[in-house]
């Protein structure tokens, strides 16, 4: 096999011959430049896989070469050299478009780890493969996924933000999938469901006999995602404490468990996202300046449902197909008024809730087709309408709510079906007949309500 080609840029003779020796014991071969003209003549010259750059060139500076190659040769992953402690540069190197960056003295370890990551890479620049998870044509949806496809051909820090239920953590995971880092983990982690006393030991891990409890040595959730993704959802809700300790640990690429004199090194990419505004709780001194200035080196937005226009009717077609799979029961259509009433509702909860919604319907439609009054939805103002307004108490006399939307809609499904089964005295097959539904679907839903311990035992023989 042909060996790989990297391009080293670089005006310091030692440096550029510590990068040759280094990579000619990686089986790579390489061509050296002491300046951008050089790097130029050899980029037109030959097909590179990698090119290495120092920051501070004769006639210009690296990020200019980065531009450049990002622009006319996209398929090469560059990785700028940066001075030690100057984390501007690396920041602005990543932002122009840099694969990764290493600082100097250059760590040959952490070398070695960055051209293996690069070079597994695809070279060729391929449209955003079809993918079930991420569907729609939208304009939003189409610029979401060119931003997921040239994220994942990086190593910097990505910062999804969006509204809750959106698909952030999908996003996150399809950069993921797409990059280098596909075949280790992808370690999803939701920062605000952690106790604080825990949070340390959860993250970085701790030694036997380091607490009272601690039985025996754990991993942390770096150790875990170790030449993966490590996707800290809800970043927003860690507390400050813990903010500085994780700041440490980008920054140095390596942890201590608790209890541990010494740190592990640690090879993560780090993707984080939150439903609150990042900027105003830095604003306010609830989240830190420095940690928000190192995970936001790039912002994806995730566009909630409601600015996806006709999105909308062809995932709840999906959505309906996949579920009447799943329930043994027949495909149902999805009615003309129905498509009019998701089209003008503006789903606060976004794609979360238009699954919810779609199970509902799928439980009291009958005849095979789906019509408004089978989708409960809450009155509210239109698609252009502020998310935040809140859905109309049920028309139970007396009767409110509170909590979330979900919660609404999920008490209203769970009050319809109870109702079926008083009527017929508990007996399962009779409430699925008046429902609407077959046996197989209902018994699904009472599982996943809780409620199949409750029902009667009485079922079709």
């Amino acid at each position: 096999m042909t060996k790989p080609l990297a391009l080293i840029v670089d005006d310091e003779p030692d440096i550029r011959e510590l990068l040759e020796i280094t990579l000619a014991r990686m089986n790579i071969d390489a061509r050296s430049a002491d300046c951008l003209e050089s790097a130029y003549t050899w980029l037109r010259k030959e097909k590179f896989q990698l090119c290495l750059t120092d920051m501070n060139l004769p006639d210009g500076n690296g990020i200019s070469l980065v531009q450049t190659i990002q622009r006319d040769y996209p398929h090469i992953p560059v990785a700028v050299i940066t001075a030690y402690g100057s984390m501007e540069a690396a920041v602005a190197s990543l932002k122009a478009g840099a694969f990764d960056f290493v600082s100097k003295p250059v760590e040959l370890t952490r070398l070695r780890e960055l051209v293996n990551t690069a070079l597994r890479l695809k070279q060729e620049d391929d449209n955003f493969p079809e993918d079930s998870r991420l569907l729609g044509r939208s304009p939003a949806v189409r610029e979401l996924k060119e931003k997921i496809h040239k994220l994942s051909r990086s190593q910097a820090p990505v910062y999804i933000s969006g509204e809750s239920g959106s698909g952030k953590e999908l996003v996150a995971r399809l950069i993921h999938e797409l990059g280098p880092r596909a075949e280790h983990p992808f370690v999803p982690v939701n920062c605000g469901a952690i106790p604080t006393e825990l949070m340390e030991s959860e993250f970085f891990g701790h030694k036997k006999g380091s607490f009272t409890g601690a039985t025996e040595d754990k991993q942390g959730l770096f150790q875990a995602a170790n030449e993966g993704t490590l996707f800290l959802d809800e970043v927003a809700d860690l507390p400050l404490h813990m903010q500085v300790k994780l700041l440490r640990a980008i920054q140095e690429k390596s942890v201590r468990p608790v209890g541990s004199l010494k740190e592990v090194p640690v090879n993560v990419r780090i993707v984080s996202a939150t439903h609150k505004d990042l900027a105003t709780e830095v604003a306010a001194g609830r989240f830190r300046q420095d940690l928000f200035y190192r995970i936001n080196v790039i912002q994806l937005k995730v566009p909630a449902l409601r600015e996806r226009g006709d999105d909308i009717s062809h995932l709840a077609q999906t959505f309906l197909k996949k579920l009447s799979t799943e329930w043994g029961v027949d495909e149902p259509v999805l009615s003309d008024a129905a498509r009019i009433a998701l089209r003008d509702y503006a789903f606060p909860g976004n794609v979360r809730e238009l699954q919810n919604i779609l199970e509902r319907a799928l439980t009291l439609c009958d005849h095979g087709s789906i019509l408004p009054e089978h989708l409960q939805l809450p009155e509210h103002s239109s698609s252009g309408s502020a998310s935040s307004e809140k859905p109309v108490t049920p028309n139970t006399p007396g009767e409110s709510h509170g909590g979330s939307l979900e919660d609404y809609l999920f008490e209203i499904e769970k009050s319809a079906i109870l109702k079926a089964l008083e009527d017929t005295r508990w007996n399962r097959t009779a409430a699925a007949k008046k429902l609407g539904m077959t046996f197989r679907s209902l018994r699904y839903r009472l599982k996943k309500m809780g409620l199949d311990d409750e029902a009667g035992d009485e079922e079709e023989k």
